[in-house]
C-alpha cells in the first residue's frame, strides 16, 4: 500500500479497510490519520465483541448438549470436578469442569498459628505471599517506604490508548 495514499487528507469517507491494515506494519498503519485509526478501533472492537458473544453462544450450547451427561458421569466416576469423556458421533468431548478453591485469609492465618503453636513449621504445608498494595505503599511515611524499597521492584504493563473525538464546539 502506498503509505503517502494512504495519510492523504482525513476524509473519513475515504476508509482504510481492516483488509488493508493487515497488509500494514506498526509504522505504515500509525501514519494514517487519527480518524481513519479511530473507525479501525472501533471496527476491531466490534468484531472483539461478536467474538466473544459467538464464543459465548457455542459455550452455552455445548453445556446445554452435554452438561447433564458429563455431571452423570463425573458423579459415576466418584467426582465432583474434573474432566468427563463422552463419545458422539465419532468425537470425544471432553467436558472439564475445573476446581476453584478459596481460601479465607483470617481462617488461614489461625490455622498457621496452630500448627505454629505445635511446635510445626507451616512452611512445610503452606506458602506465604505478602502483597503491598500500591495505594497503601504510596501513602506510607517515608521512613516506613524506605524499609519496604528494597523489596520492591516497579515493571510496566503494556501500554493502551484510547481514541475520543472532541466535542465540535
Amino acid at each position: 500500500m502506498n503509505t503517502t495514499a494512504a495519510t492523504e487528507g482525513t476524509s473519513m469517507t475515504n476508509r482504510t479497510t481492516l483488509a488493508q491494515l493487515r497488509e500494514m506494519d506498526a509504522g505504515q498503519a500509525a501514519s494514517l490519520p487519527v480518524d481513519r485509526l479511530a473507525l479501525l478501533l472501533d471496527e476491531v472492537a466490534a468484531l472483539k465483541a461478536d467474538a466473544k458473544h459467538l464464543a459465548d453462544l457455542l459455550h452455552d450450547a455445548l453445556h446445554t448438549r452435554y452438561g447433564a451427561l458429563a455431571a452423570a458421569v463425573r458423579r459415576a466416576e466418584g467426582k465432583d470436578t474434573g474432566r468427563a469423556r463422552i463419545a458422539d458421533e465419532g468425537f470425544e468431548v471432553v467436558a472439564d469442569l475445573p476446581k476453584k478453591a478459596a481460601w479465607d485469609q483470617p481462617k488461614l492465618a489461625v490455622a498457621v498459628a496452630t500448627i505454629r503453636g505445635w511446635g510445626e513449621d507451616p512452611a512445610d504445608y503452606v506458602t506465604t505471599e505478602i502483597r503491598v498494595p500500591e495505594s497503601r505503599f504510596t501513602a506510607w511515611p517515608p521512613r516506613i517506604r524506605a524499609v519496604f524499597e528494597p523489596a520492591r521492584t516497579v515493571a510496566t504493563g503494556r501500554p493502551s490508548y484510547t481514541l475520543e473525538p472532541k466535542d465540535a464546539a
